[in-house]
């Protein structure tokens, strides 16, 4: 008698889990048919192969190999039995090359259901079972792309439910339809990721180990356990549209039908942090320090890092080292480790020499009030404006998407199109809740931001380093150094205007010079103005001439306003509406942390 293999297989793991058999219902049938198939043809069984959920349009099947392998390694066997020509390969290609391996090892392919053998007539038929078996799988494949496509064109979730929700069949009209709603287990910690991260205060690494604590796992399989979302993870969870209520299917953008756990604005808050990040290239590693982030080389613009050398004497040495500097070579950065302590003091300095003097303030809230009382009335005839854009903008969206089905445009440009779109529209809306949001709220975040600037130098003094990371978080966007020491800052809106450019500082200019029109070699930065035509904090067309005997504070009265109009304006509806704001709550936050509210109001 000859000795064969029986090669059993199906394509999911729901077909194992039908029935009372564990191996369900199609694989107990087949090992039934292959048993008197080769009964009937003097065939002993001396092994049995199983895929138990593997699909044939690959030969990187580790049942099919593990057979491959046994045949070529003991040559103890004469024929491999099949149920179908189907369940050995739905490939040609695969087909054809294992075939011909088989042939040279002396196997013969049997199957119960297609009569195969060696003849020309007999090859014909097998190569015509071989091609009906890729052409079934093909075919199927694109008829379940095409139905997916379909479901997602109609704003249905076409596969698996993302971390967070659940898949479930509704009845809509009498039959049941299958969709996705919030996993009542999980979508808390969704939105609770996003709601931290939002902050500006959790790296990733420290927001996967929160979501661990939680208790946030994946589904699992049923070949692994759930376990704890991994870094990858939880970027991959925080940039996923799905969250925000959009579908996207091959590129293009749906609006789902699937309830968002997210509102836009904090899944654009996330993503522009995590841009930033990015970019930056700042993370936490072994070594800490409030001053990572914003420290540069001005010789080579390389980020400085922070290290803890260890003497042999056993003490720690802070430093911090160009990054331009390593590895070490020629044509390198040259610049010289610097000790911690005398960069911090440097710090502590600058905030004092930038400390804006109280009735500058005062005056600055003067002018605040009456920029956004005048600003009110306006606001009414802008919102129906940026409503009418948005309906076109939706308007536009549809036809592009219907332009697109109907093959008239390519993806290319429909992609192009709908990055259009959607810039312009985040735009507007932005623009649209600067208006709907109430100006007094923006001017007690402003406040804040401005009793900060008039007390920044004590504050700073108390805060502990994680207090001191989120003031410089706020307020500076950039310190250059050389040699040592600091040659340049930037500040983020709306300190830059608060504290000008580079050199600007109020001890010197504001009270000593009383506002007078600086010189040229002390300039001024304004990057955050936005007002096309609005003259700068600082030139001689900013400030008019003072009438006689009042000198000094009608120019800074007029200075005043000036930045009050600067802080409040928004120059077009492609700028950013209150750009300080971000910064401004976050001081809010800062103060609120260390309880240093009435410090701030003093």
């Amino acid at each position: 008698m000859r000795q064969g293999l029986n090669y059993l297989r199906v394509s999911s793991r729901r077909q194992v889990d039908k029935g009372f058999d564990e191996d369900g219902l199609s694989l107990p049938a087949q090992r039934e048919a292959c048993a008197r198939y080769a009964a009937d043809h003097a065939i002993t069984i001396v092994g049995e192969y199983i895929e138990r959920g593997e699909s044939a349009r690959s030969a990187d099947r580790p049942a099919f190999q593990a057979m491959l392998a046994r045949i070529q390694r003991d040559r103890d066997v004469q024929v491999v039995v099949v149920h179908k020509v189907d369940r050995f390969a739905r490939n040609l290609e695969d087909h054809v090359t294992v075939r011909a391996l088989l042939r040279r090892l002396g196997v013969e392919l049997v199957s119960v259901v297609e009569p195969l053998d060696d003849s020309p007539q007999g090859r014909l038929t097998e190569g015509i079972h071989a091609l009906m078996a890729e052409f079934y799988s093909a075919n199927l494949a694109a008829e379940i792309r095409k139905g997916m496509t379909q479901k997602a064109k109609q704003g249905g979730w076409p596969h698996q439910a993302p971390l967070g929700y659940r898949n479930i069949r509704k009845p809509v009209g009498g039959r049941l339809v299958a969709c996705i709603e919030p996993d009542p287990d999980r979508a808390h910690h969704i939105l609770a990721a996003f709601q931290l991260y939002a902050t500006g205060d959790w790296t990733l690494e420290r927001l996967t180990a929160e979501l661990a604590a939680r208790g946030l796992c994946n589904r699992g399989r049923r070949d692994y356990p759930p376990k704890p979302l991994s870094l990858g993870g939880v970027a991959k969870l925080l940039a996923n549209k799905a969250y925000v209520g959009l579908i996207d299917w091959n590129g293009v953008l749906v609006q789902g039908q699937h309830q968002p756990l997210v509102s836009p604005e904090l899944f654009q808050q996330v993503q522009d942090l995590l841009a930033a990040r990015s970019a930056r290239g700042t993370r936490e590693r072994k070594h800490h320090h409030y001053l990572k982030g914003v420290l540069y080389c001005a010789v080579c613009s390389r980020r400085y890092s922070y290290l803890v050398a260890t003497g042999n004497n056993g003490r720690r040495y802070p430093y911090f080292y160009c990054l331009g500097t390593r590895p070490a070579g020629r044509g390198g950065c040259r610049e010289p480790h610097i000790p911690a302590d005398r960069l911090e003091d440097q710090v502590e300095q600058l905030y004092q020499r930038i400390q804006l003097p109280h009735h500058w303030h005062t005056e600055l809230q003067v002018a605040l009030k009456a920029e956004i009382a005048a600003r009110q009335g306006h606001a009414a005839h802008e919102h129906q404006q940026l409503d009418r854009e948005l309906m076109g903008l939706e308007g536009e969206r549809r036809k592009l998407l219907a332009a697109y089905y109907a093959d008239a445009i390519d993806l290319r440009l429909l992609r192009q199109e709908q990055t259009r779109i959607s810039q312009r529209t985040s735009t507007l809306e932005a623009r649209r809740r600067a208006l709907t949001a109430n100006l007094d709220q923006w001017q007690a975040v402003l406040e804040t931001a401005g009793r900060f600037a008039t007390n920044c130098a004590v504050t700073y003094h108390r805060a502990d380093p994680r207090t001191r990371k989120l003031f410089n978080a706020a307020v500076i966007d950039r310190i250059e150094i050389r040699d040592g020491h600091i040659t340049h800052v930037d500040y983020k809106a709306p300190f830059d205007l608060l504290f000008g450019g580079s050199g600007f500082e109020y001890r010197t200019v504001v009270e000593l010079r009383g506002f007078e029109p600086l010189t040229p070699c002390m300039p001024c930065h304004p990057h955050h103005l936005t007002k096309p035509c609005a003259p700068l904090l600082g030139t001689a067309s900013a400030l008019p001439r003072a009438p006689a005997g009042q000198g000094a504070v009608v120019q800074r009265e007029a200075a005043c306003g000036i930045v009050a109009d600067n802080l409040l304006t928004v120059g077009g509806p492609d700028s950013d509406p209150l750009p300080c704001s971000r910064s401004a709550r976050m001081l809010s936050r800062v103060a609120l942390s260390v309880g240093a509210l009435g410090t701030l109001a003093a």
